[in-house]
């Protein structure tokens, strides 16, 4: 009976994949570690101490710029990313971007983030890390981040009410809540663009809204033991692009059949979008330009 009352965004956790690219991202680019146009090389597979961690296109995505490896979601370029921030700080902005604790949202039963103790984390934790696996959070957690980093930089936490109005829709009350500055504007710019590319040319085009720049990032995550072959597919995306008003984050546990997340999991945001944004009021949108503050 209590199932049927468990808020899963909120009390549940999950491994998210891909998703969590944005924030090894995120991290990177405040750090000045990567350019748009760094060029990467995807054999297919990396080695990271003893063990061969594979990308999803196991033939390798060859060349490719960081605007091609996001995109393209490229593990090995993620992996390389990871290393390169290093434990230490890597955990530094896990704990700045607020996933070390709850977000705060006023509902109950809010489940923690279930991660490695930083003392027992080397390169090859760090390694899945960087791209999403090993380590659980919940969807309401995922969201809330996300959001932050997209949307100038500010976490605020999440709330269910914004506005109290009487049965003739006069204001009542207005809730403001504050917010915390977590990275640069020019970082959230950049990432803005970089989802954007995702969607309008990357795994996540089965996501893209006819009239609107749309970002976001897909994930396909297997569920432990690895052996049994179910997945988890999911994606996250926000609208308009380059001033985001909305987000949404889908998740599909043990799809079957065709089990990836832009394939499956896009077109669900997609619908949600084409009926959210006219609703809305949202004026169409291009494409977000490259930004012109390159990371040095």
């Amino acid at each position: 009976l209590n199932e049927m009352w468990r808020n899963a965004c909120v009390s549940d956790t999950y491994e998210p994949g891909s998703t969590f690219k944005i924030i090894t991202t995120a991290a990177a680019l405040e750090e000045h570690l990567v350019t748009l146009d760094e060029q990467f090389n995807c054999s297919g597979a990396i080695m990271v101490e003893d063990t061969r961690i594979r990308c999803h296109k196991t033939t390798g995505h060859g060349p490719e710029t960081f605007v091609d490896a996001i995109k393209n979601s490229c593990n090995p370029v993620f992996i390389q990313l990871g290393l390169r921030i290093g434990v230490e700080r890597y955990f530094s902005y896990f704990r700045q971007f607020g996933l070390a604790k709850k977000t705060g949202i006023d509902l109950p039963g809010e489940a923690n983030t279930i991660m490695h103790a930083e003392e027992n984390v080397g390169p090859v934790e760090l390694a899945t890390i960087s791209f999403g696996q090993s380590f659980q959070i919940s969807a309401v957690q995922l969201a809330t981040t996300v959001s932050s980093l997209i949307n100038g930089g500010v976490r605020v936490t999440p709330h269910v009410a914004r506005e109290v109005r009487d049965s003739q829709g006069e204001l009542i009350e207005q809730f403001t809540y504050e917010g915390e500055r977590i990275v640069s504007e020019e970082t959230s710019e950049t990432l803005r663009y970089l989802l954007n590319q995702v969607v309008s040319s990357g795994t996540g085009r089965n996501g893209a809204v006819e009239g609107y720049a749309i970002g976001g990032k897909t994930a396909t995550s297997q569920t432990l033991p690895r052996s049994n072959g179910r997945y988890i597919a999911s994606f996250i995306g926000f609208a308009p692009a380059q001033d985001p008003q909305v987000l949404a984050l889908v998740i599909i546990h043990d799809p079957q059949g065709i089990y990836y997340g832009g394939t499956i999991a896009a077109p669900v945001v997609r619908e949600l979008f084409e009926n959210i944004l006219p609703y809305l009021g949202i004026e169409k949108s291009e494409d977000l330009p490259e930004p012109s503050l390159q990371n040095p």
